[in-house]
């Protein structure tokens, strides 16, 4: 009997919502304009810029190899643009026989030259060959005869036995792209989740059924669901402070195989429910087989940590025991090398057994503990929609305490109880219950971070500028500065100096131990004065938190995440004593962001020879939008500007 199927292909709504058609669509044939562009005018500071991108993939009827056809134009505006004519075509191998390859590779070399459009095509024994690793070859070429003006274009195919598997399509890059294009014929009998990332809207969205595109054995027939997909004028992605990585926001479309039907009737399974996972990973030997290692914590465990009566200081103790005895030796290591027997005698291994081995330990002692998977900052976000186990690189360890719940990191000894590495504050996590199910849970500093300073200033019998800083830092600023100090104090202090052009310090000291919730220091300070004429100008930040505005794009479209809350305050005190009188004095600015989400409070009074300042910022969102930018922008700019421009003019008596 003839089987036919009728594809059904679900979009997500944000691809679905926005179709508009292009009037004048790019063409991949180089012409005298693209020649004589200087420069791209809706962003002068490119140094090149995609003119047209064209991506296509099909299954190949006859031999059912997944095609994936790419072409390229690229301007070359000046000398920095040049890294983009060398090309990297990343290719994927299973075992000798079941390997990627690519073909028809075609590069060329545009130039204008005397007013004649010189033309160098790539050759054969300049395109090479070069492992990766034991899974990826890497094909490699450069466009020769380049210069600046050049425009370059060159094109390939990858043809690939995984099927199973469609090429994801990036729109956006670090460099602007005026037309990008990717289509797509998918056959009925796959079925694939389609997303949509970025936020960007699609220029065309087209969807088409053609019917028996495919044909199988046994008279099986399939239909082919035709997508065409494009953007234009998508702006260069630029990285800035405060963001995850970068693949959480740059515009692309991504393909996860959820079920395929075969021509004989059989039907495989590819995307799973949360349910079967959990099941996958209570006999996974690194994860679920590991937890349920059986050990002797009275062989492991200082009997006086065996024996505490309290859960909660028995839980830091056992935290704190696996912090000082188990070196973790800088891998993740997810779902491979997991082994806690291996780390109990070599006292050393990756993130997931020291955590697996702290699960251990605290069940063992009474305490109830669960594994929680989790993706870093730098590995990008977790899918919610359906479970995609390699989304995730992390494992930590969640117990809760009368009522309160604690998230717990063993890897780092700078860390205290209930604080993560800053590294996995990515939002969210999936916890792992394996008598029940897992479920999503929320990641979430334990409390605010705040930096303190206090500095007292007064002039010396020879009118010198003298006195002291203290400063106590909270939370993951406190973590910070615990990294930076406790390897290399001298260093640190070098460091510190170093960033204090106008002082000197001297009799530094810090009284925090490393597994302290703080960091305290104190030091005197010399302030050299700048004196012009009469006046004495005087800077009283001796101390800036910030020494530029890190937010300089003319704007933003992905979020400003921040990890944490924080706060800064910053008290002085000068004493001008009977020798100076006050010529001018900082204005007081007060500063708000919308919703209350941050605020600046900055304040210089005086009180008879004392003059006092103090300068308060608080952020109180972790993340915030990305329409928040040209506020935080703003917000901060003033911030800097305090801190460099608020000057004390004195005059001597």
């Amino acid at each position: 009997m003839k089987k036919s199927y009728i594809f059904a292909l679900f979009l997500t709504y944000s691809i679905l919502s926005f179709s508009q058609a292009i009037e004048v669509e790019p063409s991949f044939r180089v012409s005298l304009k693209d020649l004589k562009m200087n420069s791209f005018e809706k962003d002068t500071t490119a140094n090149a810029v995609v003119l047209y991108e064209y991506g296509k993939s099909y299954i190949e009827p006859h031999h059912y190899k997944l095609i994936t056809e790419k072409k390229f134009k690229i301007k070359l505006l000046n000398k920095d643009g040049f890294k983009h004519a060398s090309v990297n075509i990343h290719l994927y191998k299973k075992d000798n026989f079941m390997l990627e390859f690519v073909d028809d590779i075609v590069a060329t070399t545009y130039n204008l030259e005397n007013g004649e459009v010189v033309t160098t095509k790539l050759k054969k024994n300049q395109i090479f060959t070069e492992k990766y690793d034991d899974n990826h070859t890497i094909k490699k070429f450069t466009l020769p005869n380049i210069k600046e003006g050049s425009v370059i274009s060159y094109s390939y195919k990858i043809e690939s036995p995984f099927k199973f598997k469609y090429h994801p399509w990036y729109f956006q890059s670090d460099i602007p792209k005026v037309y990008s294009e990717y289509n797509t014929s998918i056959p009925a009998n796959y079925r694939y989740h389609i997303k949509l990332i970025g936020g960007k809207k699609l220029a065309i969205n087209e969807n088409k059924l053609e019917k028996d595109c495919l044909r199988g054995g046994n008279g099986g027939v399939a239909s082919c669901f035709v997508s065409r997909y494009a953007m234009k004028d998508m702006p260069a992605f630029i990285e800035e402070s405060y963001m995850t990585t970068k693949y959480n926001y740059l515009s692309r479309i991504e393909y996860e195989l959820e079920t395929f039907s075969g021509f004989d009737g059989t039907k495989q399974d590819f995307t799973k429910s949360w349910k079967d996972v959990d099941k996958e990973l209570r006999t996974d030997k690194n994860i679920g087989k590991q937890l349920r290692k059986s050990v002797k914590i009275e062989e492991i465990l200082p009997q006086n940590i065996i024996n505490e009566p309290d859960a909660l200081k028995r839980a830091q103790a056992i935290y704190k025991f696996v912090q000082d005895n188990y070196t973790w030796n800088e891998e993740f290591a997810m779902f491979k090398d997991v082994s806690v027997k291996d780390l109990i005698k070599e006292k050393s291994s990756n993130a997931t057994a020291i955590n697996i081995l702290l699960n251990i330990l605290l069940e063992e002692s009474g305490i109830t503990s669960y594994p929680v998977l989790l993706s870093t900052r730098g590995n990008g976000f977790a899918t919610k929609i359906f479970p995609v186990l390699t989304d995730f690189n992390y494992l930590i360890a969640k117990i809760s305490i009368d009522g309160k719940d604690y998230l717990l990191d063993a890897t780092d000894g700078y860390l205290t109880f209930g604080e993560l590495p800053f590294r996995c504050l990515n939002q969210y996590a999936r916890l792992l219950d394996f008598e029940s199910e897992s479920s999503w849970i929320d990641i979430q500093p334990a409390s605010r971070s705040s930096k303190m300073y206090t500095v007292s200033l007064s002039f010396d019998e020879n009118q010198n500028l003298t006195g002291t800083v203290k400063n106590r830092l909270t939370g993951y600023n406190a973590y910070f500065a615990k990294q930076d100090y406790f390897p290399n104090d001298e260093a640190y202090v070098e460091e510190l100096t170093n960033n204090s052009p106008f002082i000197e310090i001297s009799n530094h000291s810090v009284s925090t131990e490393q597994d302290s919730k703080m960091f305290s220091e104190s030091y005197d300070i010399e302030y050299i004065q700048d004196e012009t004429g009469e006046n004495i100008y005087i800077n009283p930040f001796v101390i800036k938190f910030f020494k530029e505005n890190p937010f300089k794009l003319q704007e933003r479209s992905y979020p400003i995440d921040l990890g944490f809350k924080r706060n800064y305050l910053y008290t002085t005190t000068l004493n001008i004593n009977d020798n100076h009188t006050v010529k001018e004095l900082p204005e007081s600015v007060r500063l708000g962001l919308p919703n209350n989400t941050g605020e600046i409070n900055f304040n210089v009074t005086q009180l008879g020879n004392v003059l006092s300042l103090t300068f308060k910022l608080s952020l109180n969102s972790e993340i915030y939008p990305a329409y928040y930018y040209p506020y935080l922008k703003e917000f901060m700019s003033k911030a800097v500007d305090i801190q460099k421009n608020s000057i004390i003019v004195l005059t001597s008596k």
